[in-house]
């Protein structure tokens, strides 16, 4: 899922490069533009008959785009442009309504599920485990949960000062990866948004693991918030749970499914499902998580009390 999601990133900066080369002479482009024109049109066939036109229902980035003319915003975007402009303007509030809704229904299913930055997290979480093997140590201590709330408390009230509505747009991990690869695919460049971005990779190998998504994405912590009321929620069962423990170290969240921790930091990732060997963890629709149960009636420490 995170792959296709990366992939829609790079397909729709090219289709806009692709527009534009329709606009140009085609004798005037060079052999390189000319290649990319004849995969572009293969690729583009099924967005519509007249690119020239119909691709237009393809636009933007990870912060606010158009698909297939329904114009999509992020829940962040949304809280910024409210703070900065102390306005409520409704057509943006229904370009965030989509992600709100399944947010409130699935949880914190973005950032487990479709962040780009996600994708690119885990393939960092492989560099630091090879560190790790090789002996070098990596980063892995815990941090306050509730320091990404306080960045996006401080956001919102800088937003407001200064009236700027793109403030979280440059330290919001997906909208740097959406703009930096329509800035390489179209423009041939990096921005400095870029080295931003570098920083939170190094910030997870040297200090905590998923360290940015856990302590101080201010996306994360807005998802959280709308999370904390989501009707589909990971639960224990009990009888089946044997306490190996699998669980733990399969949550990159550093919670602890094992004794019914999960809360509103948990993006429903079902990492901990699969890990489970006696499915003792599964999908459930209730408002609340369950208190902690204690422990697993299969655990050997349970037989023997």
């Amino acid at each position: 899922m995170l792959l296709s999601v990366f992939s829609i990133l790079i397909l729709i900066p090219s289709l806009y490069v692709y527009q534009t080369y329709l606009y140009q002479n085609y004798d005037q482009l060079n052999s390189y533009q000319q290649s990319f024109m004849g995969v572009m049109e293969t690729i583009g066939k099924p967005f519509g008959s007249d690119p020239k036109t119909d691709l237009d229902r393809i636009k933007g980035t990870t912060w606010s785009g158009i698909l297939f003319g329904f114009k999509v915003s992020d829940p962040l975007a949304l809280t910024s442009a409210l703070a900065a402009y102390k306005t409520f303007y409704f057509p943006l509030l229904l370009s965030a309504l989509v992600p709100i809704v399944l947010t409130l229904l699935l949880g914190r299913f973005f950032c487990g599920w479709i962040c780009p930055a996600t994708f690119l997290y885990e393939l960092n979480d492989l560099i630091g485990n090879r560190f790790r093997k090789s002996g070098i140590r990596i980063g892995r201590r815990r941090l306050n949960f509730k320091l990404k709330y306080y960045v996006l408390g401080t956001g919102i009230i800088l937003s407001m000062a200064i009236g700027s509505a793109t403030l979280f747009k440059a330290i919001y991990p997906p909208a740097i990866i959406g703009t930096e690869l329509f800035y390489i695919i179209a423009l041939g460049s990096l921005g400095n948004a870029a080295l931003f971005f570098a920083g939170t990779l190094l910030f997870d190998l040297l200090v905590a693991k998923r360290g940015f998504c856990r302590y101080l994405c201010p996306g994360g912590a807005l998802y959280s918030l709308l999370g904390h009321f989501r009707l589909l929620r990971i639960q224990r069962k009990v009888s089946a749970c044997d306490d190996c423990g699998d669980c733990i170290t399969a949550c990159q969240f550093g919670l602890n499914p094992m004794r019914d921790e999960f809360g509103q930091e948990c993006n429903n990732c079902t990492a901990c499902i699969q890990s489970c060997q006696p499915d003792a963890l599964g999908f459930a629709l209730t408002p609340k998580d369950q208190c902690d149960q204690g422990l697993g009636h299969q655990s050997k420490t349970f037989k023997h009390q």
